[in-house]
C-alpha cells in the first residue's frame, strides 16, 4: 500500500519527468542541456575571488543541477560530464576538465538522488544543502591529491591555500549555483514537461 501512494505522488508530480528509460525527447533535451552547460563552461567563466584569477567560475553546474532535478541523477551525470570535455582543447586541459567534474558530478548527484526521493521544494534544497557538503569535501581533497601533481608544487603549497583561498571560492560557488537553481528549476521544469 505505502508503495502504491508513493508512486502515485511521483508520478503526479507534472514538473518533473524522471524515469528510467531514455525516450526520444529526453535524450534531445539532455543534448540540449549539455551543449548549453558546454557554452557556460566556455564562454562564462570569471573569476569571483578579488586577487585569485586563476579559480575560475562558471554557471554550468546550474544547468547540471536543473537536468538533474528534471530528468534523475543519470541525466546530470551527463551533463556534468559531457559538458566539460571541451576544456581538453583549452587553456585548463585535462587538470581542468577533471576538477570541474569531480566539482560539478560531487554537487549534482547527491542533490538530484535526494530531490528523486522526494520531489518537493524541501527534497531539492535538503539535496542541495547534502550536494553542497558532499561538493565542497570532494573539492578540497581533490586539490590537495591532483593539484599539486599539475603544479609540480608540493602538497603542503595547496594544503596553506586552503582556508584563504580555495575554501571561500568553493563556497560561494556552490551557493551562487544552488541559490540560482532553486529560483530558476521550477520554471524550467514546467516547460520541460509540456
Amino acid at each position: 500500500m505505502a508503495t502504491n501512494l508513493s508512486s502515485s505522488r511521483h508520478d503526479s508530480h507534472s514538473t518533473t519527468v524522471q524515469g528510467t528509460s531514455w525516450s526520444t525527447k529526453r535524450i534531445a533535451v539532455t543534448a540540449l542541456f549539455c551543449a548549453v552547460a558546454a557554452i557556460c563552461t566556455l564562454f562564462l567563466e570569471f573569476p569571483i575571488l578579488p586577487g585569485v584569477t586563476f579559480l575560475k567560475y562558471d554557471p554550468s553546474a546550474i544547468i547540471a543541477l536543473i537536468a538533474g532535478f528534471a530528468f534523475g541523477p543519470a541525466t546530470g551525470a551527463v551533463v556534468s560530464t559531457v559538458s566539460y570535455l571541451p576544456h581538453v582543447a583549452t587553456q585548463s586541459g585535462l587538470y581542468g576538465m577533471v576538477m570541474a567534474i569531480i566539482a560539478t558530478l560531487s554537487l549534482v548527484l547527491p542533490a538530484s538522488l535526494v530531490y528523486k526521493r522526494n520531489t518537493t521544494f524541501k527534497g531539492a534544497v535538503l539535496g542541495m544543502l547534502a550536494g553542497a557538503v558532499v561538493c565542497l569535501a570532494c573539492c578540497i581533497a581533490a586539490n590537495i591529491v591532483i593539484t599539486p601533481i599539475y603544479m609540480g608544487a608540493p602538497a603542503q603549497v595547496v594544503i596553506d591555500m586552503i582556508v584563504p583561498t580555495l575554501l571561500p571560492f568553493n563556497v560561494i560557488k556552490i551557493a551562487i549555483n544552488c541559490v540560482v537553481t532553486a529560483l530558476v528549476y521550477k520554471p524550467v521544469a514546467k516547460a520541460l514537461a509540456n
